[in-house]
């Protein structure tokens, strides 16, 4: 009696191939996963809970926000961009870019302000955090801006919406819409 041992080996080369390929396989999703879990660096900044306020100045001041960070991680104001969206007041929206801001800045759209410039650019414009250069926007902390009354003017129960975007991760952190008063 003769065997035939073409089959033994078929068996075991089968064996081999099959896991050859379910290894190329696992190394290919891993590589997918890990690297797609490197693109996520870190996690926005949690603001538990915010307040806020607008309030319509006499003359040329334009209006006053205040937002207030109430609960939460404290925020890194360099990390930090400001939107307004005034489009039911003056059909108008602006961003406060570049924090930690100067009031004065003779040509405040280079440097500070992208979209609409609604700011108010005149000395100490900005207050709190967001006018101290390394500031950390602490829970209790206020910050302010003013307006321009010559951009947008603003009287009462007009209403603007606040965006607080974190910009590493390009997440809003605090969302406020505010109605004058």
């Amino acid at each position: 009696m003769t065997f035939s041992s073409s089959r033994g080996v078929s068996s075991v080369i089968a064996t081999i191939l099959l896991v050859a390929v379910v290894v190329i396989l696992a190394s290919t999703v891993s590589v997918f996963v890990f690297g797609v879990a490197d693109d996520v660096d870190e996690a926005a900044p949690t603001v538990a809970q915010s307040s806020g306020e607008l309030v319509v100045q006499d003359g040329d001041d334009g209006g006053i926000v205040r937002l207030t960070h109430a609960a939460g991680d404290p925020l890194t104001v360099s990390n930090l961009e400001i939107a307004v969206d005034a489009q039911e007041a003056c059909g108008k929206t602006g961003r406060l870019v570049n924090l930690p801001a100067s009031g004065g800045d003779p040509n405040p759209t280079s440097e500070y302000v992208r979209g609409d410039d609604v700011f108010d650019n005149s000395y100490n414009s900005v207050g709190g955090p967001i006018g101290e250069a390394g500031g950390e926007w602490e829970v209790g902390e206020t910050v302010t801006f003013r307006l321009a009354k010559s951009e947008c003017p603003l009287e009462s129960a007009d209403t603007i919406t606040v965006h607080v975007v974190h910009t590493p991760t390009d997440s809003i952190v605090i969302e406020k819409t505010l109605s004058a008063t």
